[in-house]
This record gives C-alpha cells, structure tokens and sequence, in this order.
C-alpha cells in the first residue's frame, strides 16, 4: 500500500507500556471516530528524532488539541520498554504524547513508509512522516524525503495547516 490523503489506515497491533507492562494495542480503536495527529520516525533514542521531531509535538501539542485533535502518537519501530524509557527521557509522555512501538514493524510496512539503511543498523524502519487522521483516513500527509530531515514533518508545520 502507498499512503496518501484520502488512504484508510490498516489495523495493526502496536505496543506499549501498561501500568502492568507491556501490553498491545489496535491501531483501529485507537482511531475510531478521533482526529488524531501521528508521526512516525526511524527510531527512539536517534538524534533527528530526539532533538528535532518529538520537540516539535511537545512544542505544539497543546495548540493541536485546543484545534480539534484528540491524541498525538509517535510511532516507531521499537519495543515497548525503549519507547517508555524515551517517553520518560524527553518528557513527550509528561506532555500527552502517546509514544507506540511498532516492533515488527507491521503498520510501517503496511502502510508502505519502511525502508532500510543496513550501514547505519536500519532494517524496517520508518520514515519520517507526520499525518492528520479523521475517523481512521488520512486527511493530510506530510513525507519527509530523507530520514535525517524534519521539516516537512514538524509538528510546527502540521499545527499550520490545521
């Protein structure tokens, strides 16, 4: 599948930490009759996504929802427990953001914005997006053209178009 606006968002089963662990999630009722605001990105703990991309969300979130929006997830291709402690590390979960992992990778893939960057450890990782999702389909899309980019895909730029 290649995403677009207008593209109905699959059903994947995502992760996260629960107050009894991990514990998965459908990305189907996370949406469900909801704006919702999702970035994805190459990987927690990177540095264009630690200093650029989820500062961006944490800087914008609270004039996204006084706009309508619901939730604001970050989604990347890591495990439950590394996408807590970088919850808890930028402070993005103290701020409302829903930090998700997609560990296998399976809403990254379906939704065609996996690529792989072996020399640098990279093996289906996400590209960098940002998206404005209503009622599960996507109303606008943002597409960074190079994963070390965030532009394109910053909050700041998704909050104008709102």
């Amino acid at each position: 599948m290649t995403m677009t606006t207008g593209t109905t968002l699959p059903d994947a089963t995502l992760c996260r930490m629960g107050a009894e662990g991990p514990e998965t999630v459908q990305m189907a009722d996370l949406l469900k009759g909801r704006k919702v605001v999702i970035f994805g990105l190459p990987g927690a703990y990177t540095g264009t996504c630690s200093t650029a991309h989820v500062p961006s969300f944490m800087r914008t979130i609270d004039a996204m929802k006084a706009k309508g929006v619901d939730e604001v997830i970050c989604l990347s291709v890591n495990d439950p427990f590394v996408m807590d402690t970088w919850s808890k590390d930028t402070g993005a979960g103290d701020v409302g953001i829903l930090m998700l992992g997609d560990a296998a990778s399976e809403f990254t893939r379906a939704v065609g914005m996996d690529f792989d960057a072996p020399p640098v450890g990279f093996v289906a990782r996400s590209k960098r997006y940002s998206m404005l999702v209503d009622d599960g389909v996507v109303t606008m899309l943002n597409a960074e053209g190079n994963p070390g980019e965030c532009e394109i895909s910053a909050g700041e730029t998704l909050l104008a178009a709102l």
